[in-house]
């Protein structure tokens, strides 16, 4: 141990006459510990709120969604084709319209996704969020059969149906009669319950094969067709790339520019949050200031003979910096750990439960990352040394003569 660590310790630990100075080092220790844990909880809160939305986002939705001019006559070859795009894993056709689904006992306005059954895993996690029934159940077995529709958990409960039971789908694209405009209504069968974890989905969404879609909204073609790519950081580039291979006549949107304000006031919600409980390792810093000041004024004799002995000014200043970096040190380490495990406990039990129709999730995921993690530490002992250096450079600066003389 060095000559000045050892002293800065023994400041530190001062007991009898210098047990108030000991007392605010532990206060200024204990302010750093809240602070730091404080921000790693705040960080491990919207990171872990942001990346559950997006995973279930992504879950639900294509990555990207491909567009031509002139419609869309064939898709199979068009799917082929968009396949072959590097970083492109999966494709399948989409009709999108709304619709009005009745009861007995509701009715409800959705959102109508015509998809082919046997593509649509390729695209979305459709298929694994499946309670009850499946995809190949939309295509009737029989004529006399109605056509199937899957319907999320929440509106299967609205509507109060299950798998089997039977429905009236009304779109607004209607028949033209002698009495004029007639929407088309049509019953179909509730052939499957989903699951996507996202109450938008799960309580307004439903889902019918391609060809009773075209029936419905009447169109002879899809809308779009729908990609998923390996890297869904690198949708964005997939999507330029379509353009540029394939032509002008393909028109691309993906998941970050459909999304961007969703994750935008996230990421402006995350910075606001750090700034302000970075507040509270501010004051702990000027705690720290307080104290090594205190300390200053009453070890003023003690560095007076320190000096007189042959002790440098740089070596008095580095054991009062050394004193400030233990505290931060520290109550860094200390806030640390409990944060850690403050949101390991947080996020393993799922204690903080949140209403999934207004954050589309039910609980409140805790995801440190180590980049925030190591910023966080960082950051707190870079702040408790800059509170060290005006203390530490008076004390350097003491004269011993006029230190002695008053003793």
């Amino acid at each position: 141990m060095t000559f000045e660590l050892f002293v800065a310790l023994r400041y530190l630990l001062a007991r009898r006459k210098q047990a108030f100075i000991s007392l605010i080092s532990l206060i200024s220790t204990l302010g750093v510990a809240v602070g730091v844990m404080a921000l790693v909880v705040a960080l491990a809160l919207m990171t872990g709120l942001q990346g559950e939305l997006r995973d279930r986002i992504l879950g639900a939705t294509a990555h990207v969604y491909v567009w031509k001019s002139g419609g869309i006559e064939d898709y199979h070859p068009e799917v082929d084709t968009l396949r072959g795009v590097a970083g492109v894993v999966g494709a399948g056709p989409a009709i999108l319209g709304r619709a009005l689904i009745s009861t007995e006992r509701a009715d409800a306005f959705i959102s109508l996704k015509g998809i082919d059954p046997a593509l649509e895993a390729e695209v979305t996690d459709l298929e694994r969020t499946m309670l009850r029934g499946g995809l190949d159940q939309l295509v009737p077995a029989s004529e006399d059969e109605a056509p199937g529709i899957l319907v999320g958990r929440n509106l299967a409960e609205q509507l109060g149906v299950g798998v089997g039971d039977t429905a009236t789908l009304v779109t607004p694209q209607g028949t033209l009669t002698p009495m004029g405009m007639i929407p088309r209504a049509r019953r179909v069968r509730i052939a499957g319950v989903y699951s996507l974890g996202l109450y938008e989905f799960d309580a307004a969404y439903g889902f019918v094969s391609l060809d009773f879609a075209r029936i419905l909204m009447g169109k002879a073609a899809p809308d779009l067709i729908q990609l998923r790519v390996a890297d869904v950081d690198g949708a964005p580039a997939v999507a330029a790339r379509i353009g540029r291979e394939l032509g002008s006549s393909y028109v691309t949107q993906d998941w970050t520019e459909m999304n961007q304000q969703l994750f935008s006031a996230l990421w402006l919600e995350k910075m606001a949050i750090s700034i302000t409980i970075g507040l509270i390792v501010m004051v702990a810093a000027l705690n720290i200031i307080a104290s090594l000041v205190l300390l200053v004024m009453e070890k003023s004799r003690d560095i007076a003979i320190l000096k007189t002995m042959g002790t440098s000014s740089r070596r008095v200043m580095t054991i009062f910096m050394l004193q400030g970096l233990v505290i931060g040190v520290v109550g860094t380490a200390v806030g640390a750990g409990l944060g850690l495990a403050l949101c390991w406990v947080l996020d393993t039990y799922r204690l903080i439960r949140i209403p999934m129709d207004v954050y589309q999730v039910a609980y409140v995921p805790f995801v440190v990352l180590p980049r925030d993690f190591i910023v966080v530490i960082v950051s707190a002992v870079a702040i408790c040394f800059l509170a060290t250096l005006y203390p530490s450079r008076q004390a350097s600066r003491l004269d011993p003569v006029q230190a002695l003389r008053y003793e």
